[in-house]
């Protein structure tokens, strides 16, 4: 559940960065926040019915985003100097921007799309993990082996703590 949190999170921040760059006026917004009711909606319903199909659908909108993403670098990379489409390979990302992907005060709006796109390729390979694996331990993010890492780190710490205690009772 908390890497699909941090999925959602992330897309957040997709949505927060290109809005940035846009501005959009109030009925685009309004737009948008109907869009997700109702395709939130019917997602939620069929998420009920058949989360693999749910995960494979994702999995497959976000390969479509790779591409779009990948045509997007491509058309910036060789747009002519001078152009609008060109400005993106030297105008700073906005903040939000370059602060969430760590992107330095240097960081370009292209260097954010790229950036994009790598989230973007790690949700579409998340998506289509999970939804062959529905039965089975999510083969991307497994809790137990996480736990067991912080219950090892735990134990050496407190037998670390032991041994100083020891060192220094025997002296």
């Amino acid at each position: 559940l908390n890497m699909f949190l941090e999925e959602a999170n992330n897309e957040r921040m997709h949505l927060l960065t290109f809005i940035k760059l846009k501005e959009p006026g109030a009925i685009f917004r309004a737009s948008v926040i109907g869009g997700q009711i109702g395709f939130g909606s019917a997602f939620f319903l069929s998420y009920v019915a058949s989360p693999a199909f749910c995960h494979r659908f994702v999995g497959y909108i976000e390969e479509e985003a790779c591409h779009t993403y990948t045509k997007i670098i491509a058309a910036i990379e060789e747009a002519p100097k001078g152009s609008d489409l060109s400005a993106w390979r030297t105008e700073p990302a906005p903040k939000i921007a370059r602060s969430y992907w760590k992107l330095g005060e240097t960081g370009t709006v292209l260097d954010m799309i790229y950036a994009v796109r790598a989230d973007e390729a790690e949700h579409r390979d998340v998506n289509h993990a999970v939804s062959g694996h529905t039965d089975e331990m999510n083969p991307v993010y497994n809790p137990e082996e996480k736990l067991n890492k912080m219950l090892k780190r735990y134990v050496r710490d407190v037998m670390g703590k032991n041994d100083k205690a020891v060192g220094t009772t025997g002296n």
